[in-house]
């Protein structure tokens, strides 16, 4: 079986209300999405979701990424070659990331589909009964935040997540006890700076005003990079704190667990590359006994169901935030969620269907590559 096609869109998921948090605003959320077709007739698709700010990419960049570079790459080859397209991948582009991941999920959307088994089962099987998420509440003032914590815990979610970091420290204080106010002070709340406190002296000095918040973990307080900062807060504060911008490698791990910088980490496939590099990373946490989650950039159904696949198949991923459907008014995907679970249907790959006209739909710019040639679409 050989890759011998690639269509590669770029899309415009719009959302159902604006996504907020510290560095940027969000109407809609730009992707590209990515199916491959082999010359048995099996197609797979993967997904991107680049960011400037966490993983260095902008769309169109990465639609040219892919079209010239990393689908030329994979043509003529079997997508159970992983490891070699990973490395082909790496030697031909430094960094990009997001583009890497989108193919890295289409490959393993057709070794399942090749294979008769779900992603899951090709990675380590199911290492979890079940799989939750939380409601992510965007920053709003904090009467609303904490008015939308009520309806959401209403709804049946189990836990929160607060995006904070926009302004200054003590409005972000404020939103997060108006909401542990109004949910009360069993339901578990983990916030999220989104690198929004910048210092090490400010971070240490909020986390410390929040104890009273009985606060799940603090994530990426201060800027992306800045693991010795990490560390420094995780000695001179009591509540857990996880890596997130900062886990953007492997050697990013390493160096975490060296400075013993983290208590979580948040492994996302469009920071990592892909599945995996995903899996590989949450396996050296596991062996330094740091606890890993699987986040997201906003993904459709599609990066969605590849992170889960991962969550699934890894006891040491101990959570999951891919709630990026939810917060769709359209996409063009069917995973599905049952409050406060998503279930995975067990079917072949990622175990999704996609629909062509929404994808036609959404797409605003489309491209063929096949061989030696390649020809545009709309």
């Amino acid at each position: 079986m050989k890759i011998i096609k690639a269509d590669i869109y770029s899309v415009n998921f719009p959302l159902k209300e604006p996504f907020i948090i510290s560095y940027a605003s969000y109407p809609n959320m730009a992707a590209i999405i990515l199916r491959l077709e082999t010359d048995t007739g099996l197609v797979g698709y993967g997904e991107a979701v680049p960011d400037e700010h966490v993983t260095g990419e902008q769309v169109d960049a990465a639609f040219e990424m892919l079209k010239n570079v990393l689908v030329p790459l994979i043509l003529n080859r079997s997508p159970f070659d992983i490891e070699g397209i990973h490395q082909s991948m790496n030697a031909s582009l430094v960094g990009n990331p997001a583009a890497k991941a989108a193919v890295d999920i289409a490959c393993y959307d057709l070794m399942g589909k090749a294979t008769g088994q779900p992603v899951y089962n090709l990675i380590g099987g199911m290492a979890h009964d079940n799989l939750q998420y939380p409601k992510v509440l965007s920053i709003e003032a904090p009467a609303v935040m904490a008015d939308k914590a009520v309806t959401a815990v209403a709804q049946g979610f189990s836990s929160l997540k607060l995006k904070v970091g926009l302004d200054d420290a003590a409005l972000d204080i404020e939103r997060i006890y108006a909401v542990r106010k109004a949910v009360g002070d069993d339901l578990p709340i983990r916030i999220d700076v989104n690198q929004g406190w910048k210092t090490v002296g400010l971070a240490v000095q909020t986390i410390n005003r929040l104890e009273g918040a009985n606060l799940t973990w603090v994530e990426q307080p201060i800027r992306i990079g800045d693991i010795r900062g990490l560390a420094e807060i995780r000695r001179k504060v009591s509540t857990p704190i996880m890596a997130d911008e900062s886990v953007q490698s492997m050697e990013d791990v390493l160096e975490i667990i060296r400075l013993d910088a983290a208590d979580y980490i948040n492994i996302k496939l469009m920071k990592a590359g892909g599945i995996f590099p995903a899996v590989q990373m949450a396996k050296a946490a596991e062996a330094a006994g740091i606890i890993a989650q699987i986040g997201s950039m906003v993904e459709s159904s599609v990066g969605s169901a590849a992170g889960y696949h991962a969550v699934m198949a890894r006891k040491n991923i101990q959570s999951a935030e891919l709630t990026g459907p939810l917060l769709f008014a359209e996409e063009i995907g069917n995973l599905h969620y049952e409050l406060p679970y998503v279930k995975l249907s067990g079917k072949p790959g990622l175990g999704i269907d996609v629909d062509p006209a929404q994808l036609k739909k959404l797409t605003s710019k489309s491209v063929i590559v096949e061989g030696k040639g390649d020809s545009d679409g709309n």
